[in-house]
């Protein structure tokens, strides 16, 4: 497999006192990830350490994969995350409500996959062009699907942070798993909606295209969703594929 290079950083941001962020950053499993926690009070933290957890735990010591085998422990990681979190918050009355958003992206040989649920999201950074890979599971994303609002409206529409799908939240989780093929220069990005709602993509498009080292561009990224006002944890993480 292609040399991969990474940074990933997470900041409470300038409105939160707590960070319910987590991340996962293993480049030797070829394995990285993304939880933004919500719900259950301050347990949001919970849901999002859980899930990073399990993904540490179900990848943990094996670097080589097939395609079969990573979908798998894509699935599984998602899959045990809900049911532990779903446990925890049955067990404990104050985490009643707490799940995650999650972005995993595991690669093998010359090939990804991707397993998204929710908001977070994650994009691809390609020969100077941002393509975002997952679509949000949420109210004013099946909106512009329909048809009633643009795509123009959803940054400020009053309903933007209904969330439709979620880690631990439902008895049962619905999983988008979106499989592809890497090339030498992409450069993907994961990241909790605490960057996309205060920064454009046009404006991540111009700072992934810098010539600067990958932790110089995690850094910018994060100072632009602060000076936008920082109202959300803030949780980035570039994965560059060398030749």
């Amino acid at each position: 497999m292609s040399k991969i290079i990474s940074y990933g950083k997470s900041d409470a941001g300038l409105r939160r006192s707590n960070n319910e962020d987590a991340f996962v950053l293993k480049p030797e499993l070829g394995l990285f990830a993304v939880a933004d926690g919500m719900g259950g009070a301050a347990s949001g933290e919970v849901a999002s350490r859980i899930f990073s957890d399990t993904a540490y735990e179900v990848f943990s010591g094996i670097s080589k994969r097939s395609e079969e085998e990573t979908v798998e422990f894509v699935q599984k990681t998602f899959q045990l995350a809900h049911e532990r979190i779903l446990s925890s918050s049955q067990k404990n009355p104050e985490q009643k409500g707490m799940g995650c958003t999650a972005e995993l992206i595991a690669f093998y040989d010359t090939n990804y996959v991707m397993g998204h649920v929710g908001d977070s999201r994650t994009y691809l950074h390609r020969q100077g062009q941002l393509r975002q890979i997952t679509k949000d599971h949420s109210l004013v994303q099946e909106q512009v699907d329909q048809g009633i609002i643009s795509s123009h409206e959803v940054r400020t529409h009053s309903l933007k942070h209904v969330i439709l799908r979620a880690v631990g939240i439902e008895e049962t989780l619905a999983l988008d798993i979106i499989k592809g093929k890497f090339l030498d220069g992409d450069i993907f990005l994961l990241c909790s909606d605490g960057l996309t709602d205060m920064v454009e993509d046009s404006v991540i498009q111009q700072t992934l295209a810098l010539s600067l080292n990958i932790d110089q561009k995690v850094e910018k990224l994060i100072d632009s969703a602060k000076s936008a006002g920082g109202y959300d944890n803030i949780t980035t993480i570039l994965c560059e594929i060398l030749p």
